[in-house]
């Protein structure tokens, strides 16, 4: 992936694919599964928020004692967690967190990171499977009357063969997938980031193929929100340093993001750390270059961007970041639909821990 990309890598985000393992060398990290594969496999039937299923019992992200007195800790909370928003019970932080009760940076972690409501990625291709998985996601939030936030993320040729690399081998393929991840939406309120870098790093792929890709994300759009008439799909809109406004604004076109039938707006920031208050800006910049109706919206990925991003360009795991706004859907801000947390804090772009993997190290030093 270029450096100005979304900086989105499959293994870290494909539910199912991690698990958290001690691997005998300290509570610091999870790692791939014992077979130590770091491609795209197929995933078990129940998802989990930007990675890992588990079996284990999931009420609550907060150690309940502490390594010394045996008393409930009660942390400082920072960021108030969205009442709206669908917290997936089962992903690697959480798992590190259950299991590391009496680890010192554990609290700041299951405040800070751990409770927060974070994106669900679908980036494997099993037809057979992804209806059964996405309702999973689905019914456990109409249950709790929360939304959820989740990705298809299948595209073929994702990535242009870079880190994340995989997706369906063909766009009939494609479109078959979406139409089962369509049926499992279910009929409640949920927002679709659809298809990360796929729009915005479109320029790797020649004429014909670009226009196969548009025209099926344009399908995509219309098939999600048929299926679920409340959902609301965003469309890749890279970030506020990669492509300019108005060249980004053509390219949304021709996928149709402008179009009521399949689209709700734009994404941007997905796995990046620029300012929101940049990408406020880029994304209205982004919409009026597009048109379309007056009601479409943009969402922006605030997980990593606490402190914006590095003077050097440095996109994998760069030191000196810090956890961004909390997820929302009520930003007070003309336009901005929500701040989610796509990419999940701690987890690696490869360079802290294993690509995908969640590195505590890394997510403390994020959210302290």
């Amino acid at each position: 992936m270029v450096v100005a990309a979304s900086v989105v890598v499959a293994v870290g985000t494909v539910t199912g694919m991690i698990r958290a393992l001690d691997d005998g060398s300290g509570a610091d990290s999870a790692r791939p599964d014992a077979t130590g594969a770091t491609l795209l496999v197929p995933l078990p039937e129940v998802p989990s928020a930007s990675n890992s299923p588990s079996a284990k019992a999931s009420s609550s992200a907060r150690p309940k004692r502490t390594a010394t007195t045996g008393t409930t800790r009660k942390p400082q909370r920072t960021a108030t967690v969205s009442p709206r928003l669908y917290r997936h019970p089962e992903s690697q932080v959480l798992d590190w967190v259950r299991d590391h009760p009496d680890d010192p940076r554990t609290e700041v972690i299951a405040d800070r990171i751990a409770d927060q409501p974070a994106a669900v990625w679908f980036a494997d291709f099993t037809p057979s499977t992804i209806t059964s998985r996405v309702r999973a996601v689905t019914s456990g939030a109409a249950a709790q009357g929360r939304v959820p936030v989740v990705v298809p993320y299948a595209i073929p040729d994702r990535d242009c063969g870079g880190a994340s690399e995989g997706g369906a081998d063909d766009f009939a393929a494609y479109d078959d997938w979406i139409d089962n991840f369509a049926a499992g939406l279910g009929s409640h309120e949920v927002v679709v980031i659809l298809e990360p870098d796929s729009i915005a790093q479109a320029d790797c792929l020649d004429d014909t193929q670009r226009a196969e890709r548009f025209e099926a994300l344009a399908r995509a759009g219309r098939v999600l929100k048929a299926a679920d008439p409340q959902a609301r799909v965003y469309y890749d809109a890279g970030h506020s340093d990669w492509n300019p406004a108005g060249q980004q604004a053509a390219l949304l076109k021709q996928a149709g993001a402008a179009s009521a039938d399949s689209s709700d707006g734009i994404f941007s920031n997905v796995s990046n750390f620029h300012t929101t208050s940049a990408e406020i800006a880029y994304d209205r910049q982004v919409l009026d270059a597009l048109g379309g109706p007056a009601g479409l919206g943009a969402v922006i990925d605030t997980s990593r961007n606490g402190n914006g991003a590095p003077a050097d360009g440095q996109w994998c795991d760069p030191a000196g970041r810090k956890i961004g706004r909390a997820p929302t859907l009520n930003t007070g801000e003309a336009r901005i639909d929500g701040y989610l947390w796509v990419k999940l804090p701690g987890e690696s772009d490869g360079c802290k821990g294993a690509a995908g993997t969640f590195t505590a190290s890394y997510a403390y030093d994020l959210a302290r």
